[in-house]
């Protein structure tokens, strides 16, 4: 019985997300000095999320990410159908009872704050730079017919 746990325990703790497959704990250098130039993170068309939900193994997905000149980092959530944040996303359920996430970019693991971007003018900003970085966004604000039923969340520093 115990060898089961224990080659349970070493899957979950080997599971990174992939593509739409979520995951569990993300692996790498963590880094808590701050960072007020984002730009190395523009080659990255993938960056991996982990929340912490209340039992206590970590969530982590895929997801995009874009950076503003002035250094605020935003990520998007696509819903199948629309729905008031956090819907059916179940990293949108967790992020909005624990917002504290771990951001990977490359090989390095940065703590953030996820905060749902609220404000029309914050979201066009958000938009608008998703849209700098990748075609569909591009198209999608271009063409309301091609956007989907979106949130934008911001990932601050920690407190």
């Amino acid at each position: 019985m115990h060898a089961w746990l224990i080659l349970v325990l070493l899957a979950l703790g080997a599971c990174n997300p992939s593509d739409r497959t979520p995951g569990t704990w993300l692996s790498g250098e963590r880094v808590d000095t701050p960072v007020i130039d984002w730009r190395f993170s523009d080659e990255q068309t993938e960056v991996f999320l982990q929340t912490s939900p209340w039992y206590g193994i970590p969530h982590s997905i895929t997801v995009v990410m874009a950076a503003t000149a002035d250094g605020v980092l935003y990520v998007p959530s696509i819903y199948s159908e629309p729905a008031e944040f956090p819907g059916t996303k179940y990293w949108n359920r967790i992020i909005s009872a624990n917002p504290e996430l771990l951001l990977k970019v490359g090989d390095k693991l940065y703590p953030r704050i996820a905060r749902l971007v609220e404000s029309e003018a914050e979201f066009q900003r958000g938009f608008e730079t998703l849209a700098a970085k990748y075609p569909f966004w591009r198209s999608a604000l271009d063409d309301e017919s091609k956007r989907p039923p979106f949130v934008i969340i911001r990932l601050d520093p920690p407190a």
